[in-house]
């Protein structure tokens, strides 16, 4: 099992001289490999290997972008080629086998920019607390320097480290670790189970079949997003399309900065909450492109789409395997408009019987009345019915599912160290 930590890096003006030339020449070589492998396939309609690449650019003609670089370096960069194109032909695959509705383009070049530079583990070396990494003899023909030095995070263990990769982003460097980490050990029980629906004031929304329910509340999150689009609707009005300034950078930085912290933060408290329950089976309504097919108009979309609910899913995902946790996803059709305290047939998608209707009603935003008349929380009725959605499949019993639970759920403000109420 693998973790990825990112260390923002204050470069001086000559360390912050070279991380930009290796991006550059990163992104340089990229296009190199992309020429090379795109002129193959319209002349022979293959594909070249890693391998090959690394031969032909490498090996063979010592391209001067491939010099600049460690031999392990060149090599991880051109690796990131082939499997692009590999991608392309496994897409095209799946358009013979109708797994694939869109055609897919064949990789292309770089405008320019910098571009993520990964280093090997076997090729970084630990010195007096520093980090090493080496560079290519080019380099050190031009510049006089054959290695430069970042600060080893304190909270790693050097020998589990595996990757090193300079990532630039929005006029930042990131040290970016992917380490080795041993699987957590949890007193779990896979019959108690939690279920999770997602939205936009109601970020996520979380039941179990165990007494609990509890809201992760987005509309923080939510004007958080608004005011960047507002702000950068302001700096470029006027401005020419493609228009970018480095105000603009700082200030989408600053913004991917606090939604990565959201995600995180989301994903803790449903995680916390499973391992003190001892809940261990997750359960995610998620419709397959639902963000870039949905069509909620275009002031609703911009909210819907620009909240990162897709890197939280993965995210509660990579710690439910982390905790031995079992995360199941499963489609949400008809699981707000279906009672589930009257135990309404609920559809699969596209197989709603002619004449289905629902016993009950959802009657305004976030309130939902059943057959009976009693009054319960939307989204905590349609995060019941995803549980049910998989519930035989499964075998789980959703009995411990009780009004209290669907009526009163416990809201949690996103950046607090609130837990849910037992």
């Amino acid at each position: 099992m693998y973790g990825c930590q990112q260390n923002l890096i204050s470069p001086d003006k000559e360390l912050k001289a070279v991380l930009e030339f290796l991006c550059i020449e990163a992104s340089k070589l990229i296009n190199c490999g992309t020429y090379y492998a795109r002129q193959l396939f319209f002349k022979t309609g293959r594909m070249p290997s890693r391998a090959k690449l690394h031969k032909v650019l490498g090996t063979d003609n010592r391209n001067i972008h491939y010099k600049a670089f460690y031999s392990d370096t060149a090599q991880q960069i051109l690796t990131s080629v082939a499997e692009s194109f590999q991608s392309y032909l496994g897409l095209l695959a799946g358009i013979k086998e109708g797994t694939v509705t869109q055609h897919p383009r064949l990789p292309g070049y770089r405008q320019g920019g910098l571009a993520l530079v990964t280093f090997t583990g076997r090729s970084v070396k630990l010195k007096d607390g520093m980090l090493r990494f080496p560079l290519g003899k080019q380099v050190k023909a031009w510049f006089g320097i054959d290695a430069f030095y970042l600060t080893m995070p304190s909270n790693l263990e050097y020998a589990s480290i595996r990757e090193y990769r300079i990532l630039p982003r929005n006029g930042c460097f990131y040290l970016e670790l992917v380490y080795q980490k041993e699987a957590v050990q949890s007193d779990i029980n896979v019959d108690y189970v939690l279920m999770i629906d997602h939205g936009m004031d109601n970020w996520i929304t979380c039941v179990s079949n165990i007494g609990t329910s509890f809201i992760v509340d987005g509309r923080h999150l939510k004007s958080i997003n608004q005011g960047y689009n507002k702000r950068v609707a302001t700096l470029m009005s006027g401005k020419n399309n493609g228009f970018w300034s480095k105000r603009l950078e700082r200030l989408t930085e600053s913004r991917n900065r606090t939604m990565r912290d959201a995600v995180n933060k989301a994903a803790r408290k449903v995680i916390n909450h499973c391992v003190s329950s001892q809940i261990g089976t997750v359960i995610f309504g998620w419709n397959k492109n639902q963000k870039d097919s949905i069509n909620l108009g275009t002031k609703t979309n911009q909210k819907f789409v620009q909240i990162p609910t897709g890197r939280l899913k993965a995210r509660i995902a990579q710690l439910c395997e982390q905790y031995g946790i079992k995360f199941v996803e499963t489609e949400e059709s008809y699981t707000s408009k279906t009672s589930f305290l009257d135990a309404d047939e609920l559809p699969k998608f596209g197989e709603k019987p002619e004449g289905w209707k629902a016993s009950g009603t959802r009657i305004k935003r976030g309130l939902y009345r059943t057959a009976k008349g009693w009054l319960i929380n939307a989204d905590c009725n349609g995060c019941a019915n995803i549980g049910r959605k998989v519930a035989t499949m499964l075998g789980l019993d959703l009995g411990g599912v009780g009004r209290g639970d669907l009526s009163a759920p416990v809201r949690l403000k996103l950046w607090s160290y609130e837990s849910p109420r037992l």
